[in-house]
């Protein structure tokens, strides 16, 4: 049996924050870790993004409630009604809680009625996670169709209080690049993906082909952390373990972390997962219509065509599609965010294909699917 994704919606809190009033939202520290982010703002590309905090760091919203919010916006133009969706997956990097898991908590906020549930905690490749669960889910009968849903709310870990008197915090008032590059480059967000065993009546569907998702752990030690803290021989000590939580404050491990080095080191090992995939004949790159590539960063970008094209497998530029530049890294939110996006353009025709690519830094894993363009065009 086959699954669609049949319909999509997303959310993104308050209006959109160009480069000039970021600093406002997330807040200042000093006038040379302002310098520091103008940088990476250099580096990222990105012009604007969401942020689910105020000027003056308030917010109403949880990622369960902006995960429930994108699931608002695609029932609302859904043919499907609601009592038919029997699986949730949940894809995020830091939930709101410890315990329970996310999928419980969107549940709750969207009003659904009891269901299956499944919590996918990682990093961007969570999402993906999420969305093959529930494909299988579908294509194995067990359910006639199901939601996928992936949100974020980094920004509240980048406000000062979050760094001032900790060890992070340097005495001219900067952070350590690694603080940073998530600090300018990170934004909130959700969108949500339904899933069934059959296209829409009405309009066009994507069938899911495949999914490939690996990790290479082991080979790899972690890169984007957060809940620990890393010792001078490069050795990650979890918070629960110091014993103390004042201590585990202070030395900065509820902080966002990102080993811009070593994301450098893993572009080579995502690149051989498409050359694994086109070996097995499972990508064909002059078959790919659109490919959708999350990357964190115009520099990454550049690097991995760089790579690609040397490796002679690069997917044409005029067949990206990427909302980074306006929308931000949202993180687990921005797979969905692209398709949705996509979907939205009215640049989709039956029969084209659709090769998404979701790399994740947390400890290097590569996820790539394939997505046909089935129905009709409205």
């Amino acid at each position: 049996m086959d699954a669609y994704v049949t319909g999509s919606g997303q959310f993104l809190p308050g209006a959109a924050v160009g480069n000039a009033e970021m600093e406002a939202h997330i807040g200042r520290i000093s006038p040379r870790a302002r310098r520091m982010g103008q940088l990476m703002l250099r580096r990222n590309g990105i012009r604007s993004r969401h942020y689910a905090i105020d000027a003056e760091g308030n917010s109403r919203w949880t990622v369960a409630k902006l995960g429930a919010a994108a699931i608002a916006d695609l029932l609302s133009r859904a043919e499907l009604d609601r009592a038919a969706i029997g699986f949730l997956a949940t894809a995020t990097t830091q939930n709101d809680l410890m315990v329970p898991g996310l999928a419980s908590g969107v549940q709750a906020e969207s009003g659904l009625a009891p269901l299956e549930v499944a919590s996918l905690q990682s990093v961007c490749a969570s999402s993906m996670m999420a969305l093959k669960a529930a494909a299988l889910q579908v294509a194995a009968g067990e359910h006639r169709a199901a939601l996928t849903v992936g949100a974020e709310f980094a920004s509240r870990y980048f406000q000062p209080g979050q760094y001032r008197g900790t060890d992070t915090l340097a005495d001219d008032d900067t952070l350590p690049g690694d603080a940073e590059f998530l600090r300018w480059t990170l934004s909130d967000g959700a969108a949500a993906l339904l899933i069934e065993d059959r296209p829409s009546a009405r309009g066009l569907s994507l069938r899911i082909d495949w999914i490939s998702q690996r990790s290479f752990a082991d080979r790899f030690a972690p890169c984007m952390t957060g809940g620990a803290v890393r010792k001078a021989d490069g050795a990650l000590v979890p918070w629960s373990l110091i014993g103390d939580i004042h201590k585990a404050a202070q030395a900065g491990a509820f902080q966002l972390r990102q080993d811009v080095e070593a994301l450098h080191r893993m572009l080579p090992v995502w690149l051989a997962e498409l050359m694994r995939l086109i070996d097995e004949k499972r990508v064909v790159p002059e078959e790919v219509d659109w490919f959708l590539c999350h990357f964190s960063a115009h520099v990454l970008r550049e690097e991995m065509t760089r790579l690609a094209t040397r490796a002679g497998c690069m997917i044409p530029a005029e067949r990206w599609f990427t909302n980074l530049y306006d929308k931000g890294n949202v993180g687990a939110a921005s797979p969905f965010l692209m398709i949705d996006d996509l979907l939205r353009s009215g640049a989709l025709t039956p029969g084209q294909r659709i090769l998404c690519a979701v790399p994740e830094s947390g400890q290097c894993i590569m996820a790539y699917a394939m997505l046909t363009v089935v129905g009709e065009k409205q």
